[in-house]
């Protein structure tokens, strides 16, 4: 199940897992292009439903979850993706509250829900991966101000290695991948000026912004049995931007 299937990282993970043989649950509030993802697992050849779902709403991520058991049996893999980055999000004094409170209903509640009916599902099949999309500003301050996306991807980040080492003896992995600066629809939006794009890849030793499939590739890793020792990493794929300014404790 991979929520925030719509587009970006999202439906680049829906794609290649369909590919590699999984069964897929897309979710997302956007109902088009979602279902535009599931149409393209099919021309494929491979299976995915779709799902509408606000993952900030408990009773969507509860449906989302039966789903996925009623579709396909079980569930084994739940990557919490959905997430938002909104405009008028900058330094905590300009920052509207508004901003802040469905930054963190998306980001960070759209996690907690995820978990809190993604794990049951788990201990049913038996064990599974969760992979919680965080970001490098879980680790590194952003130079271009966004207080309530930094601090609901540091909340994703901390739980992340919390459920972690909770739930590890149940055969249940939960790991943080997090994205250096991308390509996406997201952040070209947010990064609206080529000075701020500027002021972004300047700090990025390989110079350029990161690709969806990139981080999808991740994502499969961290899905499958290849990672099976992994769990509670903070899983960076992010252009070398960290290892450049951050100094390890």
């Amino acid at each position: 199940m991979i929520t925030g299937a719509a587009s970006g990282i999202g439906r680049e993970a829906a794609v290649l897992f369909a590919a590699e043989g999984a069964c897929v649950v897309a979710v997302d509030v956007d109902e088009k292009n979602g279902r535009e993802s599931v149409a393209t697992i099919e021309r494929a050849g491979g299976k995915a439903i779709f799902v509408k779902a606000d993952v900030s709403k408990s009773d969507d991520c509860r449906e989302m979850v039966a789903a996925a058991e009623r579709t396909y049996g079980r569930l084994n893999v739940l990557f919490n993706n959905a997430g938002i980055m909104l405009g008028a999000d900058d330094d905590a004094v300009a920052t509207a509250e508004d901003v802040w409170e469905r930054t963190m209903a998306v980001n960070a509640r759209g996690v907690f829900l995820g978990c809190k009916h993604g794990i049951p599902a788990l201990r049913r099949a038996g064990g599974g991966s969760i992979i919680n999309t965080a970001s490098f500003v879980a680790v590194l301050g952003a130079a271009t101000p966004q207080i309530a996306y930094t601090a609901s991807k540091g909340a994703v980040l901390a739980m992340t290695r919390e459920l972690a080492v909770i739930h590890a003896r149940e055969n249940i992995r939960v790991n943080a991948l997090c994205p250096g600066p991308l390509r996406t629809e997201l952040l070209m939006k947010f990064l609206d000026t080529d000075e701020k794009k500027q002021r972004r890849l300047v700090h990025v030793p390989m110079g350029r912004f990161g690709e969806s499939k990139e981080m999808a590739q991740a994502a499969l890793f961290l899905a499958s049995d290849e990672s099976s020792y992994t769990t509670g990493a903070t899983f960076l794929a992010d252009g070398g931007i960290t290892a450049a300014y951050v100094t390890p404790l």
